[in-house]
């Protein structure tokens, strides 16, 4: 059975075909129009609609690279259903190198929008009516913020939706965080539709991290898989049953000075154990970062300038601790993730 042609923007895409799509998204103060780059991949047989997106924060550079990847994969040639992949959401943040839109507001707090809204809200009600209404399953990539470096890893709210933990699960990173919805955000929209959504986390803003990128794209393909978008593979090894955390906190700065990290990312910390140290230049005035729970250092600082309360290191709860540590040791070890 050959599926039917897939409209975006007012295009036609026929089955069998590709093509990009550039959505209207707003005019620069010179009146010169800015869109959103869309390229649809659209299979002959029916099946699932996979949004893939990338940069909804300006700054975060290893999903444009992820979905660039993505779309060169030979793979494709084979699709069920239709692959819609954005490379950059947000394109004012993009260009200007910032998480932002022009007027400070976060895009991925602006669902579901309004088109009478603020310029945030009306980018995401065209995400919304063009794109994510139309999404069967997404997947959302993102980094740590400016400064900070986060382990490869899945947040996702598991326990409403068993076909999300069934993905989450086939990325195959080891860290996957059972996190609540925030409000605003793309994945809330989504997922209060009903629709599975996983965010992936890696690496560290205006920066390619190859030890984020790789891993992304062979975890989209494994979802793909799962879902009947791609054909199986036998030839390929079953990732690592990945531990869900039971949650996560941050270590923060006691004092203002300067930070000298002793934790690495991906190492197992235990409770009350040194971090690193905060101290004045002189190192006269010196206080310990110390964890406090048992887990895994998920995420942290990249700067050493610290003001006292500022997050430095993002360290996730498990109950099978030794599995997870495991699994993080395994996963570095083959993609060379800082810290193996």
């Amino acid at each position: 059975m050959v599926q039917a042609a897939f409209t975006l923007g007012g295009e036609l895409i026929e089955p069998g075909t590709r093509r990009q799509v550039d959505l209207p998204a707003a005019k620069l103060y010179t009146h010169a129009p800015l869109h959103i780059p869309v390229e649809i991949v659209h299979g002959r047989q029916p099946g699932p609609i996979l949004l893939v997106c990338g940069a909804i924060h300006g700054d975060e550079l290893n999903g444009v690279e992820i979905v660039r990847r993505l779309l060169k994969l030979p793979a494709l040639s084979r699709l069920r259903g239709t692959l819609i992949a954005v490379p950059v959401v947000n394109v004012f943040g993009f260009v200007q190198q910032s998480r932002y839109l022009p007027d400070r507001r976060d895009l991925n707090r602006c669902f579901p929008g309004s088109e009478s809204g603020s310029l945030g809200s009306r980018i995401a009600a065209l995400l919304r009516e063009e794109l994510v209404d139309r999404a069967t399953h997404i997947i959302d990539l993102h980094t740590g913020a400016i400064h900070r470096t986060n382990l490869p890893q899945i947040r996702s709210q598991l326990r409403r939706n068993a076909e999300t933990q069934a993905m989450a699960e086939a990325f195959g990173v080891p860290v996957i965080l059972n996190a609540e919805l925030r409000e605003g955000s793309l994945r809330e929209y989504a997922q209060n539709r009903g629709v599975p959504v996983l965010t992936y986390e890696a690496g560290e803003a205006l920066r390619f991290d190859e030890w984020a990128i790789a891993p992304g794209v062979r975890g989209i393909r494994r979802v793909m898989r799962l879902i009947g978008m791609l054909p199986a593979d036998g030839r390929r090894r079953t990732p690592p049953a990945a531990e869900v955390a039971n949650g996560s906190s941050w270590a923060r700065a006691p004092i203002d000075g300067i930070l000298r990290p002793r934790a690495r990312l991906g190492a197992r910390v235990a409770k009350g154990e040194v971090l690193g140290v905060v101290a004045d230049p002189f190192g006269h005035d010196e206080a310990q970062v110390v964890a406090s729970a048992d887990g895994i250092v998920i995420g942290m600082s990249n700067l050493p300038l610290a003001n006292e309360g500022e997050a430095l290191f993002h360290v996730a709860r498990y109950e099978e601790i030794d599995e997870v540590e495991s699994a993080v040791e395994s996963f570095q070890s083959r993609f060379d993730t800082p810290g193996a």
